[in-house]
């Protein structure tokens, strides 16, 4: 019966290589379409997961990391002192605009952190070092932000607000496709960026594409100030003492802390995960966009195996008169649909690979996918081919044996 399948199957190559196009587009848009979401999924708590924070401190009705009401920079010397808490750090999040030198703007998210920190640095970095950002006005961006910021290299710059703001460092997988183009910088020239007003115009003339950090209107920018207690934040890190019952620290904090919730960073995590999921409708977007390539691909396998059946119906119907059950034939139809789902399923599958090497390397947008969504989608693709079949089945069942027998 195998013979039969395959010859069935390679009889008409054209309709055959159709057919298979067909299945590769469903593949390729499930695939790619639930990558994405897992991707953006994953990148909505990147920079949660690469902490070495126990717990994350925010305002007590933070949404997501990109909305949240400040802390004061007090919050950190509060929680300091709590105890159980071995060391505490300020993490800042906040949106703002690059200016390059042809005045042209593009929106960043300034990560302010504490270089000197153990709880929070910039990850994979493959060009500088996190120290070079006790230098002020100088930032770490990811190599796939390069194009956006109209930079190529360390030492290119450009403005963020009227302050100068000196590439120094560059990493690999940091672009979030929550919050964009990510600047890291130190915790004051973060708390610089944000009270530095925007300004209609560039702070000086720039003639060139590459903007001289060392002049701004006025002459050299001011170094940023020393932080106070009331300066704002975002968050507070926190490592716990070891062996220290998280659960109960959580409780000490939120009673330290007015007006603040604890999160582990678990809790963290899942709690920016499921927003970006279940409340920005993003999810639903995607899951629709492959629940329509699984339609599509059963109509194109279903109109290729009814087609096919038809143009055999004397072939069946001489099985049947020959005394082959329903199954016979069901299993030659279903071994048919079986090899078109597989051949289908493998350059897709190659294809969403070669898509997401090249979205990762240099668009910085993460298409996550796993062993275990590729198992899932050769699932569906199994799936989506055999039930396609039940369409050519229904036709088969109604073949009179005596068919053969007519001219």
């Amino acid at each position: 019966m195998a013979s039969i399948a395959r010859r069935n199957l390679l009889e008409d190559l054209p309709r055959f290589l159709v057919a298979q196009a067909g299945i590769m587009f469903a593949v390729s848009l499930v695939t790619l379409q639930t990558g994405i979401q897992n991707g953006f999924t994953e990148s909505s708590s990147q920079i949660i997961d690469q902490s070495k924070a126990d717990i994350w401190v925010s305002s007590a009705n933070m949404v997501h990391l990109g909305l949240s009401i400040p802390l004061l920079l007090e919050r950190r010397n509060q929680a300091a002192a709590v105890a159980g808490v071995n060391r505490a750090e300020a993490l800042i999040i906040q949106g703002s605009i690059w200016r390059d030198a042809d005045d042209r703007l593009a929106s960043v998210t300034v990560v302010g952190f504490q270089p000197e920190g153990q709880l929070f640095t910039p990850w994979d970095m493959i060009q500088g070092h996190v120290s070079s950002l006790s230098t002020p006005y100088t930032v770490i961006v990811d190599q796939a932000s390069l194009t956006a910021l109209d930079a190529q290299e360390i030492g290119d710059a450009g403005i963020v607000g009227a302050l100068p703001a000196r590439i120094t460092g560059i990493t690999s997988g940091t672009k979030s496709l929550v919050l964009g183009n990510l600047l890291f910088t130190s915790l004051d020239s973060a708390v610089a960026y944000g009270s530095s007003p925007l300004s209609p115009k560039l702070p000086c003339g720039y003639a060139t594409n590459r903007v001289d950090c060392q002049r701004i209107e006025g002459g050299f920018p001011p170094k940023p100030r020393a932080l106070a207690t009331t300066d704002e934040i975002n968050f507070v890190l926190v490592q716990a003492k070891p062996g220290e019952d998280l659960a109960l620290l959580k409780q000490r904090l939120d009673q330290a802390l007015p007006s603040t919730r604890a999160y582990t960073r678990l809790e963290m995590a899942d709690l920016n995960q499921t927003y970006w999921q279940e409340r920005s409708g993003i999810g639903f977007v995607l899951g629709l966009g492959a629940v329509v390539g699984v339609i599509v691909g059963v109509v194109v396998v279903g109109q290729i195996l009814y087609a096919s059946i038809s143009e055999h119906l004397k072939e069946f119907g001489t099985l049947k008169a020959m005394g082959a059950s329903n199954w016979v034939i069901y299993a030659v139809i279903g071994e048919q649909a079986l090899w078109m789902a597989i051949l289908g399923y493998l350059p897709g599958m190659v294809l969403c690979y070669g898509v997401a090497v090249w979205a990762s390397s240099t668009q910085g947008i993460l298409i996550l996918i796993t062993p275990i969504s590729a198992v899932g989608v050769l699932g569906i693709t199994i799936g989506m081919c055999l039930g396609a079949s039940l369409f050519a089945i229904q036709r088969v069942t109604r073949v009179d044996p005596a068919i053969v027998f007519k001219g």
